[in-house]
Parts: structure tokens; sequence; C-alpha cells
């Protein structure tokens, strides 16, 4: 006797209440939604229950539809990381067990077997879990509308993760795919923790024609977490980035050895490495009990920790933002923070790594890598007081994610030229400004390779049969298949021991400054380099305890101008006597010898420093903009002094301000006269002093492999990285050449611009600054801030040993000397 729906409600809600668990007023209102059909978003904390809000939703309607024969899933759920998948999987079926009928789910992503994919399409699940690559995977099967015709729910888990990158965007052609295909109404759901415009967040995930019925449903309670601040005994009043982190060691341990399972979090793999080993020099008697995880360590590596730590087996993870999503790790109860995480979002999430169940209350420490980061740990907890986060902006019209969803419908049941420009336009926020006359462009680049490639016939992958757009070649079908997604990785070799075992992967950029018999760390091993031989690295286990840690690409993140602002407000504070925090109040001597040979720079003036060393003439601005800002605004600002007066710089920057260096005196004062900082003629400037061209084609790199230009190669026979940039700079060359109005090379221009450089921060930076006074002090010697700027400097040109000499032996004459400080102030 089949069970009626209301039984099926009521024991999904007695499984509930069995748990010990009310309902928050957040999942009751998704519940209630859902019954009537709503889409939405869903805001609330890490480990409030977020899943259980929309899997009991699904369960409790489950009953209502008929018990028939299906062809495929009835919900999707997507998932950013592979990782995630198994905690999923876990939950749901705690909760479905014992209902009647049954409730499948399955995971399905690159790393699941063929034979069990085979399965899931003879038998479908009720519930797939996946993430977007395997689900435009699923898109290029011919079968694929017959496959998604039984499907009612979509869920988007993490959504604020894809929105701002060009998996977002993937993510929307899908759902709009989706919605097209489902012969019933569809309904839409994310789910996020830490999202600052959740209008337009919704907005992305909907679609500019899915708007009527769907909700935002912000959760009515608040995270409790604690933050402690690691703070040293004594502060150097000339700090340097790097110099305290490990210093705190001796105070970081007992934190570990007194919790019961800790996750401590450094910002790059690189800082991972190193913790990972000094903390087993420091503490030998968590050997076996501790381990490392980073994105370049083996798969099977990684799961295997991740296994442990959620039986309570591990003490302590060493860990990258690899961990940062919701994953649950019951068993941890302590989180600790290397270095500031440079945005509130990503310390949340981090944060609530611990107590990461409904209303459990989660600890972390923040440990400073120098002294001036105890101003952002004052800020992150600021901030979420107030409850504040970035914003993550959704990309738009990037035609090659486009072209490469093309041929996956292409290579599955095919499509029509009208059908798919109205679906995609009306459908994606990401297209919703897409011009018919780029459309036709992408037509034509699918079919024939476009105006300069139309004469290679490899690049002609779709033909066009009554109307219909197919793909009908095999050996196009396989490349295709292979490369759908758009992770573009950083070239990697493989390491493997030459007597068997595969460890992970580091760069080539790294490999390349070895010799045979160096020795390196890395998986928290030390070993001996052997040979490079088919993109594979050979090594053995060291002996030795000195070596070198690999440094990985990209490693340091910009700080948020969220975070930035409350920051610049701190110190504003901070110029005025006002020390509210822990924090700020240790920082006090620091900020009073700041005082003292010059200003403390603040929210309403921008500090220019201007002084005189053996070195040379140094400049230093303090914007307090993030160093990508930084980076662009101190080229800008030599551009623009040079016109003055003909002169070379050295440019250095950190997250704070930057230093322009020169053999010459700098001319400053003339330079504010003319309104240095201004907003005229900066898009001439910034394309003066960039080498945008250069950029542009190594950003194509990545462009050509999504769009299907080139191929990165098959399984276990990759492609060598110097063979696909010269690869992808050949096409780029003939683009610019025969076909300059090409659109990809447009997107790698743009990309440049909006992306790589953030242009819109250096604007919102520069308008900023256009409502402060401009301060130029010109101080005898260097100030407290100035310092951590000139040592990244001197990082770049000396040896580790070298430059720890040179900065003590900085410290020391600064300490010594008594300070005259000459000041100024320009309005």
């Amino acid at each position: 006797m089949k069970k009626s729906s209301t039984s099926t409600e009521k024991n999904v809600e007695a499984w509930f209440s069995g748990q010990g668990w009310k309902p928050f007023l957040f999942q009751k209102k998704v519940w209630k939604l859902y019954k009537k059909g709503y889409s939405g978003l869903l805001n609330a904390p890490t480990g409030s229950g977020k899943t259980y809000a929309l899997w009991l939703a699904f369960l409790k309607d489950f009953a209502n539809q008929k018990n028939r024969p299906r062809k495929g899933p009835m919900v999707i759920w997507i998932t950013p990381l592979r990782a995630l998948a198994t905690d999923l999987k876990k939950a749901m079926d705690k909760a479905s067990e014992g209902l009647e009928p049954e409730v499948e789910t399955l995971i399905r992503t690159g790393d699941t077997l063929a034979s069990e994919k085979q399965k899931m399409m003879r038998k479908p699940p009720h519930c797939l879990i996946t993430t977007p690559e395997t689900l435009h995977i699923l898109f290029s099967g011919k079968s694929n509308p017959t496959y998604f015709q039984d499907l009612r729910l979509v869920v988007v888990d993490e959504w604020h993760e894809l929105m701002g990158t060009k998996r977002g965007s993937q993510t929307e052609l899908a759902l709009a795919w989706l919605r097209h295909i489902s012969p019933d109404p569809l309904k839409i759901w994310g789910i996020s923790a830490t999202i600052g415009n959740l209008k337009e967040a919704l907005d992305a995930l909907m679609g500019p024609s899915f708007q009527s019925k769907a909700e935002i449903v912000k959760a009515d309670i608040k995270k409790e977490i604690e933050v402690r601040s690691i703070i040293p005994e004594t502060i150097d009043n000339y700090p340097w980035a790097g110099h305290l982190g490990l210093k705190l060691l001796a105070d970081v341990v007992p934190v570990i050895l007194q919790s019961k399972s800790t996750l401590l979090f450094t910002n790059t793999r690189n800082q991972a490495e190193t913790w990972y080993r000094s903390i087993l020099e420091e503490a030998p008697e968590l050997a076996g009990a501790m381990a490392l995880h980073h994105g370049s360590l083996e798969k099977s590596i990684r799961e295997w920790v991740e296994n442990e730590l959620r039986l309570g087996k591990l003490k302590l993870v060493v860990c990258t933002s690899s961990l940062d999503l919701g994953v649950d790790f019951s068993p941890v109860d302590t989180v600790i923070q290397v270095g500031g995480p440079k945005g509130v979002s990503r310390f949340m999430q981090r944060a609530g790594r611990s107590g990461h169940q409904p209303g459990a209350k989660s600890y972390v420490y923040f440990v400073p890598t120098h002294a001036l980061e105890l101003v952002e740990s004052a800020a992150l907890q600021k901030a979420m007081n107030e409850n504040l986060h970035e914003a993550r902006k959704p990309v738009r019209l990037s035609m090659d994610v486009l072209v490469q969803f093309m041929v996956t419908l292409a290579a599955g049941p095919g499509f029509r030229d009208p059908d798919l420009y109205n679906l995609v336009v009306s459908g994606t926020y990401a297209y919703s400004a897409l011009t018919q006359e780029a459309w036709q462009w992408a037509l034509l680049f699918i079919t024939t390779g476009g105006k300069s490639l139309e004469a290679y016939e490899e690049f002609a992958k779709v033909e066009i049969e009554n109307g219909i757009y197919t793909m009908k070649n095999k050996r196009n079908l396989l490349r295709h298949r292979l490369s759908i997604g758009t992770i573009v990785s950083d070239p990697v070799l493989k390491v493997k021991f030459q007597t068997g075992g595969y460890i992970g992967s580091v760069e080539e950029s790294f490999i390349a400054m070895l010799k045979v018999g160096d020795s390196f760390w890395f998986a928290g091993r030390s070993l001996e380099f052997i040979r490079v031989k088919d993109m594979t690295v050979w090594v053995k286990n060291s002996q030795s305890s000195k070596g070198i840690v690999p440094r990985w690409m990209g490693g340091r993140m910009p700080l948020s101008s969220q975070l930035a602002g409350i920051i610049r407000q701190l110190l504003d504070d901070g110029a005025k006597g006002i020390l509210k925090s822990r924090e700020l109040k240790a920082l006090e001597p620091l900020l009073q010898k700041q005082a003292q040979l010059s200003e403390i720079p603040g929210e309403k003036a921008l500090l220019l420093e201007k002084i005189i060393s053996r070195e040379g003439f140094h400049l230093f601005v303090y914007p307090f903009e993030g160093r990508f800002v930084h980076e662009i605004l101190a080229s800008i600002v030599a551009l623009r002094l040079g016109r003055i007066k003909p002169i070379t710089f050295s440019i250095a920057m950190n997250d704070y301000g930057f230093e322009l260096l020169s053999d010459q005196e700098i001319p400053v004062e003339e330079a504010l006269e003319l309104d240095l900082f201004s907003r005229e003629r900066l898009d001439e400037d910034l394309l003066e002093c960039i080498n945008r061209s250069e950029l542009a084609r190594r950003k194509f790199r990545d462009i050509a492999t999504i769009s299907g230009l080139i191929f990165t190669g098959f399984p276990g026979k990759g492609i060598s990285n110097k063979h696909l940039q010269a690869s992808s700079q050949i096409i780029y060359k003939v683009f610019e050449t025969y076909d300059p109005d090409n659109l990809l090379i447009k997107q790698a221009r743009d990309e440049v611009i909006s992306l790589q450089l953030d242009i819109q921060r250096l604007y919102e930076a520069i308008d900023r600054i256009q409502l402060r006074e401009i301060h130029l002090q010109q101080p005898e010697r260097f100030t407290p801030f100035c310092f951590p700027i000139m040592v990244d400097r001197l990082r770049e040109k000396l040896s580790t040993e070298k430059l720890i000499d040179r900065i003590m032996r900085l410290q020391k004459s600064l300490n010594e000397q008594k300070p005259k400080a000459y000041k100024s102030t320009l309005n």
C-alpha cells in the first residue's frame, strides 16, 4: 500500500526532530516557498543547516510526484568542489533513509568510474550530485533532453564561489538549458553563506526571464565566532612581512595540543608546507596525528586526510583554501588563520569550519605574519560584528564559454540558430546583452573557425544539417568532451617516486630551478630531485633536513576593497588616539613611532613620504587599496612623474602602499601641483605604462583552451606548456593580423583590464583619493609603515640569509637614531 504524501511529510519532520533539532525560521520559509512552486536564493551562516532546508523541501514534496518509471534524475545538486560531494550525499542519505518510496542519491564527477557512469544512465538516481563541468558533459550526449525530462529541482551549492568566475557563466548556461528542456516548471535554488550583493546573485542565478516566482531567504540567525589574536609579547617598531608568524610557533602549538582537532589555514601552498615542517620540528609528538592538505597533493592523499578528519583521528591539518568550503568536519573545534586572509567572507568561511553544526560556536585564532596584520585582524572583527561581506561580481559576455557551450549542444541533440540565441539572451544574466552581431560571429566561429581560420579543416567543428547545428566527427566529439570546462590550471608536472607512487604536482617554473641531487620539501617530506621525463618529476626520499619549498603562482591574494575600507577607518581612529581593540592597543608603540617620525595614514588624508637614503630617493604612498591596485597605480604615478623629468624607478608594493625609488630627486611637489592622482587621461596612461598586448597574449592561452582552439591532450598524454603557449601565440598573431576584430582577442584584452588588473577598483581608488587631502611628509629616516614595503623590494634581490642580515642591521640602525622629522601638508 502506497504511503500518502502527508505520511511521508510527517516522516521527514519526525526524522528532523529525532535528531534533536528544531527547524529555524529560514528553513520553514524555504519549505513553504518550495511547496508554492517558488525558486530562490538561500543565504545562511556556515553550519546552520542550509543543505537540509532544500533537501527536506524536496523530500516533503516527493510523495506528491507520480511513481512512474524515470529516465533521469529528479534533482540535480551542483557543487563547485568534488570534495563536497561525499558529505552532501552522506547528509542526504541520512535524511532519506527509511522513506517510502526509496530515494537514491549518487555522485557523478570527473573521478567517477566509467562503469558507474553507464549504470547511472541506465538506472538514474533520484538525486545526482555533480559539478558544472560534468553537467555540461551530460549535455554533450545525444539523449540529454530525454535524460533530464523528469527534473524538478536544481540546487546550486556555494553559489558565491561560482558566480564571480567563468564557471558561474557555465552554470547560468546550464540552468537556462535545463529550464528550456524541462517539460514541467523547474525550481532553481542557490545556496550561499557569505555574499554582499544578494539581489545581483539572485538575478544571475535566475536569468532575466525567470524572476516572477523567486525570493531571497536570509537566515535570521547570526553565527557566533570568537576571534583570538595571538599577540607577540614585544612588537618591532619596524615590521616586515613573514618575520613574525613562525616566531609565534611556541604560542600556536599549545592551542593545537589543547584542542580536539584543529585546521590551520595558510594563504599559500608554500606557507602550508613550511608550517607543516616547522610544527613537526617544534612538536614531534604530533607525528602521525597531523597531515597536510592543499590542491597540489595527489587526490587520494587529500581524500585520506578528509576522511581521517571526519573520523576525528587527526589532531591537526595544515591546509589552504582547499578546505575553505562547506565540507562537514564535525570533530574540528579550532581554526587557526596564519596571516591576513585578505577578505571578510573568506575569513568567516574558514572560521565556520569549527563548530560546523547549527547553533555551535566557532573559535578562530589569528596569527599575524607581521605586526601591521593585527590591524587586519581588528578590521575583520569589526566587519563580522557589522555583518559586512564582499560582493561577487558575475562575469559577463565570456565568448569562450559561450562557444564551448554551443559546441557541447551541437555534440549532443543539436540546436537551431534563433531558438538558442533567444534562450541564451533571455535565460542568462551573463549573456543578456549579447548582440546579434556577436552571436553570428560565434556561429561562424564554430562552423568554420572564423575569417582567418576557415582554410583549416580542424577548426570547422560543427556542421549545419536542415537548419540544425550538429557535430558528427567522432575525433572532434572525443576531443571536445575531454576539453569541457573553464578551469585552466597552471602548467604543472607530476611528482612521482622512482620506486612508484604519485605524490602530487608542482609547477614547471619551480622544477626549472633545480639541479639533479637538489633536495626540496613537498607533501611534508624531504625529496631528492632525480630527473624530469615525460611531464613527470622523478624523486626519492632525501635524508637532508634542508631544502627549498616549492612556490606556486597566484599565491598572493589581494586585500578586498571591503576590508581595505575598514582598515583605513581604524587607522583614522588610531591617529586620533582611539584604540578600542586589543590588537590596536598592542600596536600603540608602533603607531606612536609612526606619528613621531611622520604621521599615521588615515581615511581623510593620503599620506606620501619622501625619504633620502644611501640607496637614493624614495617616495612612499599609502592608499591602503590592496596590492593589485597599488601595482597599477605605482606604474601610473611613475609615468606621470617621468613626464615632468626624465627619471627611472624601481617599484615595490604591498597591500598598504607602494614605493618608487630613483637615483635622482623625485619631483613630487611639482607633480602634486599638476594633480598627480587625476582621473584625467587615466585610460591612456594605463595603456602606456603596461604591456597590454603581451599580457593579452598570455591571457589568450586560457581563452583558446576554453573555446577549443587548442587541445591540451588526452588523459596521461598531456601537451607541454611550452607547446601550448606557442600554439596559442601563433593563433593570436594570425587573429591580430588577419582578423583584428575577432571577439576572442577583444575578450583577452578586456580580461587583462577587468580581471587581471581589476580596473574598476583602480577607478574607485582614484575617486577616493580625489576626495582626500594630500599630506606630504619628509622624514629623515624610514618609518614603521614604509619599512615592510622596502623589505619586499629587497626580498627580490637578496637570498634569505642575506635579507635577514640586512634587515637586522637596518632595524638596529633605525632604532638607535633619534627622530627629527620635517613635516609639511599639501591640500
